[in-house]
């Protein structure tokens, strides 16, 4: 069993390293959620630690993204954008061409990489990269913000030393990445709960898909209605995610903690408040499971900070009701955005809320429970 560290991987180098100023997806959250972790004394200690890493070298890139994909990445951050690498998917509104493009994507894969090997080693029970979360990057494509996939690449890594691996993604969009990664192969249990693509990008993650081949039932899809808040995201979480921990008996957890699911985010529908992150990170804590967490998306900037310090904290075993929870917030958090501490307040739910969007739930979940057969083992 792996001591009982937890790790946060971190590459200062990162700090200069940004997306177009008009982009809404902002590198510097990493750094914030760091700064705030420290002057929570949350991190620096034995058990609670930071590791260095380094940037992914194109080798290790090869073994998810095609050679000419990667050529037309590095040659789109050096100023050359061709015809061929806007079929790539590169140039386009969520997919911004900049010069610190690759630098970025490759210190994301190699921190992946790095959170990868400590678990693999023994060195960290959990792992944090929230440099990454970069889950709609194709072999070659981009898409999403997303240009290299370091979350798939974790799970490549990990599989490949010979553990069984359940990828599980929360983010608000669906990780059409990582699902057509692993579609067609059984090793690496692919399970996304997101906003469903009738309303959001990427336009798909329905519950009929559920992989091909070898791989098939291996692919879980919980597309969750617009407007969904903490009861009903828990209540899916509750009713797929155990049951598929207890039947396909995973040896690590790689989860895609994204925190555009919180309301008031600028891309996504959903309701929920972080109250429900801290519900799902108490569960992972209780798997006794070796975790790798990734950032992923989140396009309020201080929302996303403290969702991400919330969810340090829980998986630390430290979500017991201390100054941080109570109300010492913003002062000393150093944000004027909430003052209550990290925990969002609760919202109330209305009834027009609820009429919406629980039948539409019921029946998502009824056909899951229905057709997926590792849930109808469980």
């Amino acid at each position: 069993m792996p001591p009982n560290v937890q790790a946060l991987v971190y590459a200062p180098e990162t700090e200069r390293l940004h997306y177009p100023p008009d982009c809404p997806f902002k590198t510097e959250r990493a750094e914030a959620t760091r700064r705030q972790l420290r002057s929570a004394g949350l991190l620096g200690s034995a058990d609670l630690c930071e590791v260095p890493c380094r940037p992914a070298t194109r080798a290790e890139l090869e073994r998810l993204h095609t050679p000419r994909y990667l050529d037309l990445l590095q040659a789109a951050a050096a100023g050359e954008l061709t015809a061929e690498a806007l079929h790539a998917g590169l140039g386009g509104p969520d997919t911004p061409v900049f010069r610190d493009l690759w630098d970025y994507a490759c210190w994301a894969c190699g921190a992946a990489l790095q959170a990868a090997e400590l678990l693999l080693q023994g060195r960290a029970h959990i792992a944090f990269n929230l440099h990454g979360g970069f889950h709609h990057a194709h072999a070659d494509r981009a898409g999403g913000f997303c240009y290299l996939n370091d979350v798939a690449l974790a799970c490549e890594h990990l599989a490949a030393a010979g553990r069984r691996v359940m990828y599980l993604d929360l983010d608000a969009h669906h990780g059409d990445g990582v699902q057509a990664f692993f579609y067609s192969r059984n090793d690496v249990l692919t399970v996304s709960l997101h906003e469903s693509g009738k309303t959001l990008y990427p336009w798909g993650g329905f519950e009929n898909e559920l992989g091909e081949g070898p791989g098939y039932g291996y692919n879980i899809n919980v597309p969750l209605p617009a407007g969904t808040y903490d009861e009903a995201f828990l209540r899916a979480y509750r009713t797929i995610v155990p049951p598929l921990i207890e039947a396909y008996r995973p040896d690590v957890l790689v989860v895609e903690l994204g925190m555009d699911i919180l309301a008031g985010d600028p891309l996504t529908h959903l309701q929920m408040t972080n109250n429900a992150v801290l519900e799902i990170a108490r569960h992972l804590r209780q798997t006794g499971l070796p975790l790798l967490i990734s950032g992923g998306g989140g396009y309020q900037f201080e929302p996303t900070v403290r969702g991400w310090a919330l969810a340090w904290r829980t998986l630390a075993g430290r979500d017991d009701e201390d100054a941080w929870s109570m109300g010492l917030g913003g002062t000393l958090m150093s944000t004027l955005d909430w003052s209550g501490g990290w925990r969002d307040p609760e919202r109330p739910v209305p009834a027009e809320a609820r009429a919406r969007v629980e039948p539409e739930l019921e029946r998502t979940l009824t056909t899951l429970l229905q057709t997926v057969p590792l849930l109808r083992k469980a």
